[in-house]
Parts: structure tokens; C-alpha cells; sequence
């Protein structure tokens, strides 16, 4: 379980009920007038484009690395801007919170289960939001099939199911089947397993840019993708959209470090709790093709 953070205004209403929405951007307004606007390398100055020189381009200042930037904001959130004096409340934002705490109680039948059930409703689907199964493939997400054993069940193949996937590894899925979320594996899983949409997406709008002066019917497939991301070219052109998601993959397991490691569902066999020092990133492995189904 993990109490909900004590930083005011941070939960809004469901959409369409427009309510809250100042407090919000109140404390992003203060976040970046106290924190971010004092960091180097910051792209305050990019408002006004004309003054922007070499010497004070944002891009060849920036010196923060996503791991450190992420241990000093949390510095900056628990430890400064939650112990200070907050105006509107006449004390500081922890104080309000554990006040609070202590007049109404902790509410834990309220509280949301950090597990693999919260985990895979907080991922993202595609456009329609389902997939059919097709017999011997499994579904069908941005190009790639997902295969998993409820498949072979006849009564499934050729139906709808909803679906959903993890943009930061396209090796895996999920899909809703037996009125239970069951987890895939995508074809030639051994290339494409670690890595993001992102980088799915900029290997695809390259596949396309070569062929578009060649053929005008190319469809990009698995097989043409994986084969394209193991070639040298697509080492270069996606090195750096690589590195960023391999830090992004460091702040991942440290927000997820206060798990069980055994049962995380993400990063399992890690019972120790993560911080931005002790995390180590593999690079994707590059193997043999995952299997035929």
C-alpha cells in the first residue's frame, strides 16, 4: 500500500467537471519558479527565441541526467516545499496532511494496492481499445502480433478483446480473456523485448522513409522491424532515443522499489529496494526469434 502524497491539489476530479484545475497549475507555476527555472540548462529563455545565442542555447547547456533530476525534485517536493510554510494554509503542507490523518484516519479501505492488477489498468490501449484474435498469430497491436496460450481456445479465436501494452517495452502485452487480464508475448520477442514505443515508432517512420521512393504498397511488419532494429543504421539512428529510455527505465524501478521484487511483474527477482544508485539497464537482448505460434 502507499499513502497518497501530502503536496496539496494534486488529485482533480473526473474529466468534464472542471474543478480544482487552479491549485493544480498553482503548484506547477511554483515548482518551476523555485526549482526548475534555477537549474542550468532550463528553456526559460526559449520564450523569446530571438535572444537565444550559442552561448545560452538550453542545448548546450543542459548538464541533468533524468536520475539526478528526479532525486532532487523529490528532494525539493518532500523536503523543501512540503515542510514550508504554505499561505493558503497557515502551515506547512505535511503538517495540513498528517492533521488531517490524524481527524479523519488513514481510510485504508480507500487506499489502491500497488500490484500488477493497478499496473496494467494505468496502461495505455490503442485507439479502439480491443483486438481480434487471429488463429495462430493472437492479436494484432501497432503492427506486432501478441501471442498468448488462451489463444488456442476456439471460442476466442476470431473475437474482440480488449488489449493493452506497455509503451516502454513492446515485447509484452496484455489481453482481457476469461474475464481475467492475461499476459503476451510479442513475435520475435527476443529483439523487441525493452524496448519503447517510442523507438518502435521512429524505426517504423524509417522503414517507410526508405521504401517511399521504391514501392508504394510496403507494409511495415514485425519481421521488417526487427530486422531493421538489429542492422548497424538503426543503431545510430535510435541511439539516442535508446539511452533516453534507458534512464527513464532507471526512475521506473525506483518509483517501484518499495514492491516485493519476487512478485513485481515488471522487475521480477529483485527484493531489494531500488534507489538511482544501485539500479543497473542491460541492453535489449538480441537472440533468436521468440517462437512460431
Amino acid at each position: 500500500m502507499r499513502l497518497v502524497s501530502s503536496l496539496p491539489g494534486l488529485l482533480r476530479p473526473a474529466k468534464a467537471k472542471a474543478r480544482f484545475g487552479s491549485l493544480v497549475e498553482r503548484f506547477l507555476g511554483a515548482n518551476n519558479t523555485q526549482f526548475v527555472h534555477n537549474l542550468q540548462g532550463n528553456t526559460q529563455i526559449m520564450r523569446n527565441v530571438r535572444q537565444v545565442t550559442k552561448s545560452v542555447n538550453p542545448k548546450c547547456l543542459a548538464t541533468w541526467p533524468l536520475a539526478e533530476l528526479y532525486d532532487r525534485l523529490c528532494e525539493y517536493l518532500y523536503e523543501v516545499y512540503d515542510t514550508a510554510d504554505h499561505p493558503a494554509l497557515g502551515q506547512s503542507p505535511r503538517e495540513a496532511f498528517l492533521s488531517r490523518l490524524s481527524d479523519t484516519g488513514e481510510r485504508q479501505h480507500r487506499m489502491i494496492p500497488y500490484d500488477e492488477e493497478f499496473l496494467i489498468f494505468t496502461l495505455p490501449t490503442t485507439a479502439k481499445g480491443s483486438a481480434r484474435v487471429t488463429p495462430g498469430n493472437g492479436v494484432k497491436i501497432h503492427h506486432v502480433y501478441y501471442w498468448c496460450e488462451a489463444f488456442r481456445d476456439p471460442k476466442i479465436q476470431g473475437q474482440q478483446v480488449a488489449i493493452r501494452y506497455d509503451p516502454f517495452d513492446v515485447g509484452a502485452a496484455y489481453a482481457f480473456v476469461h474475464k481475467q487480464w492475461v499476459p503476451c508475448h510479442s513475435e520475435h520477442y527476443a529483439v523487441l523485448k525493452g524496448r519503447s514505443e517510442r523507438e518502435i515508432k521512429l524505426a517504423t517512420e524509417e522503414l517507410r522513409q526508405r521504401h517511399r521512393n521504391h514501392s508504394t504498397k510496403f507494409i511495415v511488419t514485425a519481421r521488417r522491424l526487427a530486422e531493421f532494429l538489429q542492422s548497424v543504421e538503426a543503431e545510430e539512428s535510435l541511439l539516442i532515443q535508446r539511452k533516453c529510455d534507458l534512464e527513464s527505465r532507471v526512475i521506473r524501478q525506483v518509483v517501484a522499489g518499495g514492491l516485493d521484487g519476487e512478485n513485481h511483474p515488471l522487475f521480477p527477482g529483485e527484493s531489494h529496494v531500488a534507489t538511482a544508485e544501485t539500479v543497473t539497464i542491460e541492453e535489449p537482448a538480441v537472440d533468436e526469434v521468440y517462437g512460431v505460434f
